[in-house]
């Protein structure tokens, strides 16, 4: 598609847009306004560096445990699973202090047997 039948699409989405949704439009700016941008791929058909989904990672996960958890337990698995691959700064750190606390137990020997 040339630069010309691109503009006048746009131009043309644009103008069977709703007021409210042309507002946000307006606020970040047309020029800066992307219809034609990819959207971005499914939080499951992410992959982390084991080239592992978000699904497959939890799956082998509950599977390693010798019992099953509680529906709280598996939810707060899920949610770090979801955060870590996903980059999440908030997670990240969360992952970090497990790690940490698991270290500093093992060094005082106190890890739950």
């Amino acid at each position: 598609m040339s630069p010309e039948q691109e503009a006048q699409l746009k131009q043309a989405i644009y103008d069977k847009i709703p007021e409210r949704r042309k507002k946000y439009i307006e606020k970040v700016g047309y020029a800066n306004w992307d219809p034609f941008q990819k959207p971005q791929d499914p939080i499951d058909i992410r992959l982390d560096e084991t080239n592992r989904t978000a699904q497959q990672l939890m799956r082998e996960f509950l599977q390693a445990r010798p019992e099953a958890g509680s529906n709280e337990y598996n939810r707060g698995a899920w949610e770090l699973c979801l955060g870590v691959i996903g980059g999440s700064q908030r997670f990240v750190g969360m992952f970090d202090f497990c790690n940490w606390y698991r270290d500093l137990l093992a060094r005082e020997d106190k890890l739950p047997k």
